[in-house]
């Protein structure tokens, strides 16, 4: 199925300013847009999985405790959060997925931490709680509607509260044709330094820092 893409642009599910259309997948029958202010780019909204295909898709994932190299993927993110936390930190893994496992890192390294998931996971008492840290690893490119996430996040956090975001982030040097990270089908939403920037003024954070490749920390 070609891509169906016009010349009417779509909102940015970001900030809501008027997006351009950035992108065509001819294969696969995606288009993609980008907003100038934001610079988030995005699926077109026609073309966003449904939550029964998402659900699908992320049963294949084969994200297991266990697995130390995996465990070694998530320390990408936790080493460098994990160091700027007192010792009684109390957190939260946002997008936990079928096999959670960051939650017990956490825990191991001595944090009381519970997990999230619509999904897999979907206990809601653990939304009305606010956190010292909050994690999100290779979720933030899920989110169909990132202004409402990103609100919620925040309001999850206690004041000087730490946000922890770990995803592929685009650069100059992508070619967003062939950029592997956008064939998963679940992928809807691609940031950039300058995106995780403006999420961190759009959201009133306090600081948005880059400690290691793919990795973004705001303070509330």
């Amino acid at each position: 199925m070609g891509s169906i893409h016009n010349n009417s642009f779509q909102v940015c599910p970001l900030c809501y300013s008027p997006g351009r259309f950035f992108y065509a997948d001819q294969k696969r029958g995606w288009d993609y847009h980008h907003c100038p202010r934001s610079d988030l780019v995005w699926k077109d909204a026609a073309h966003l999985p449904s939550q029964d295909e998402e659900r699908e898709h992320y049963g294949t994932h084969q994200n297991n405790p266990t697995d130390s190299g995996y465990r070694a993927f998530l320390c990408r993110l936790w080493e460098p959060l994990s160091k700027r936390l007192s010792y009684d930190a109390a957190g939260l893994d946002y997008g936990s997925g079928p096999g959670p496992t960051l939650h017990l890192i956490a825990q191991e390294s001595g944090f009381e931490c519970t997990h999230y998931d619509p999904f897999f996971h979907p206990d809601t008492a653990a939304l009305e709680k606010r956190y010292d840290f909050i994690t999100c690893s290779e979720t933030a490119e899920h989110f169909h509607k990132p202004a409402v996430e990103f609100k919620r996040l925040y309001s999850l956090l206690k004041p000087d509260g730490l946000l922890g975001i770990m995803t592929s982030m685009r650069n100059e040097n992508n070619d967003f044709a062939s950029w592997h990270y956008r064939y998963d089908p679940t992928h809807v939403a691609f940031y950039s330094k300058r995106c995780f920037e403006f999420i961190g003024e759009q959201f009133k954070f306090n600081s948005v820092d880059f400690p290691a490749r793919n990795v973004v920390i705001l303070k509330r």
